[in-house]
C-alpha cells in the first residue's frame, strides 16, 4: 500500500477543529503551526498556512475518503481536475523547517540592518535606522534615531519597533481652471482654444 500527502482546504477558521476531528478518525495529519511573539499568552501556535490541512492517504483506494460535516473540511486543493500529492520529503523538510522556526522564537518580523524603522513607545515616537537586528523579540535593536535633529545611536525594545510603510505616490496636480464662482482663469476656458493649428 502506498500513501501519499495531499492538502486539504479546511472552513474558515476551522483549522483546529478540522485536524482534531480528522486526527480522532484515524487520518494522519500534518498540521504545521508556529509561534508569534504577539500573541496572547495561552492563545496557542499560529497556523503557518491558515486554512489548510496536510493529510496522507493511501493513493491506490478507488475512492477518496467521506469526509464528515465535523471534519470541517470544504474541498481538496486542486489545479482544473488535478489533485496533486506532496512528496514525503517535502513534508519532512517543512517539519523540520517548522521546528527550526518554533525553536528560534517563532514567526517574528526581523528588520535588516539599514532599514528605515518607526520607534512608537509611551513617551516618543520617531524614525530610525537599524544598525544591529535584534537576536529575538525579547531582545533590543540597535538603531541610529532621529532625535533633535541629530542621530543619536540607541538600544530600542524588538516590540517598539514597526515596519515604516510606504509613502504613497505624489499625485500630479492638475492647473487652477477656475477662480471659484464660475470665474474662468485667462485661457481655461471650455471656448478657449488653446492651440491653433495653420
Amino acid at each position: 500500500m502506498v500513501s501519499k500527502w495531499y492538502v486539504l482546504c479546511t472552513d474558515p477558521r476551522a483549522e483546529y477543529q478540522s485536524a482534531e476531528a480528522l486526527a480522532r478518525s484515524g487520518y494522519e495529519i500534518f498540521f504545521p503551526r508556529v509561534n508569534r511573539p504577539d500573541q496572547r499568552p495561552g492563545s496557542g501556535r499560529t497556523p503557518l498556512f491558515p486554512g489548510y490541512l496536510f493529510i496522507k492517504i493511501d493513493e491506490s483506494a478507488e475512492f477518496r475518503p467521506a469526509f464528515r460535516p465535523d471534519h470541517r473540511v470544504s474541498c481538496w486543493l486542486s489545479f482544473g481536475d488535478v489533485t496533486p500529492s506532496i512528496p514525503d520529503d517535502v513534508v519532512d523538510d517543512l517539519r523540520q523547517r517548522v521546528d527550526s522556526l518554533n525553536g528560534d522564537h517563532g514567526l517574528w518580523r526581523k528588520y535588516r540592518v539599514g532599514e528605515t524603522v518607526r520607534v512608537v513607545s509611551e513617551t516618543l515616537e520617531s524614525l530610525a535606522e537599524v544598525v544591529e537586528e535584534a537576536k529575538s523579540p525579547q531582545a533590543k535593536a540597535l538603531v541610529l534615531l532621529q532625535f533633535m535633529g541629530r542621530l543619536v545611536p540607541t538600544r530600542v525594545p524588538w516590540a517598539n519597533l514597526q515596519p515604516v510603510e510606504k509613502q504613497p505616490e505624489e499625485k500630479v496636480r492638475l492647473p487652477r481652471r477656475t477662480r471659484g464662482r464660475g470665474r474662468w482663469v485667462k485661457g481655461q476656458h471650455p471656448g478657449t482654444a488653446s492651440s491653433s493649428i495653420a
